[in-house]
């Protein structure tokens, strides 16, 4: 058998010259001033300071954190009960397709 390969020109293989950068940023164009205005603009984040006299709410705070690992920590339980039914039931169908009769769990409860 014959095996066909591509024709590989000297266009497709070109080697380009590696730069490595010299700055944080490119250099910005001359004719580009608008752009560099609206990037500083967003950079700026004096708008969210507080001055320093004013007092940090620490029980806010604290509660707000608190609130969040409450959260956490019931959407924690509830993936793990998910999975677990989720288990359990692939358990139970993977034995009713098997043709098995005593798949269901019988629980008893000792009377006293």
């Amino acid at each position: 058998m014959k095996t066909e390969r591509p024709i590989i020109s000297d266009e497709e293989h070109v080697v380009l010259k590696f730069r490595p950068r010299t700055s944080a940023h490119p250099p910005a164009k001359r004719d580009s001033a608008a752009p560099v205005k609206a990037q500083s603009a967003a950079n700026d984040l004096s708008r969210y300071e507080r001055p320093r006299d004013e007092g940090d709410d620490f029980r806010h705070r604290m509660l707000a954190n608190l609130a969040a690992f409450a959260f956490t920590v019931a959407l924690t339980a509830i993936g793990i009960w998910l999975a677990v039914s989720i288990a359990d039931l692939r358990k139970t169908q993977d034995c009713v397709l098997m043709g098995r009769r005593d798949c269901a769990r019988i629980s008893v409860t000792p009377q006293g």
